[in-house]
């Protein structure tokens, strides 16, 4: 992946991370302003991924954004949150991490 792919796709996955956060803000969408910051962060996301798929493999773009989603989401959980991360958590992120890297060396 080019570095531009790169600061696209931690973009992409940061405005999808963020908009999660809002979307739980939100309660189920019943609060009105999370829950639009939620849908124009996801929409933010969804043109940022775009523009990184013109430059990159979908693949490997799109399984990288949604390994640094799920990371950003446990990170992010349990800063603002205050969800556990467990053994079970971290191992799983070491997984998306290992994963991620098996596909970039395949490409």
């Amino acid at each position: 992946m080019r570095f531009s792919s790169l600061l696209l796709s931690l973009a992409a996955a940061l405005c999808y991370v963020m908009g999660g956060g809002f979307m739980k803000l939100s309660n189920g969408f019943v609060k009105v302003a999370p829950g639009a910051a939620a849908v124009g962060l996801f929409a933010v996301g969804a043109i940022l991924q775009t523009f990184t798929m013109k430059q990159a493999d979908l693949g490997v773009a799109y399984v990288f954004i949604l390994g640094l989603e799920a990371v950003l989401a446990v990170v992010i959980g349990s800063i603002f949150f205050n969800e556990s991360v467990s053994a079970a958590k971290l191992s799983g992120v070491a997984l998306i991490i290992v994963g991620f890297a098996f596909l970039h060396v395949g490409s």
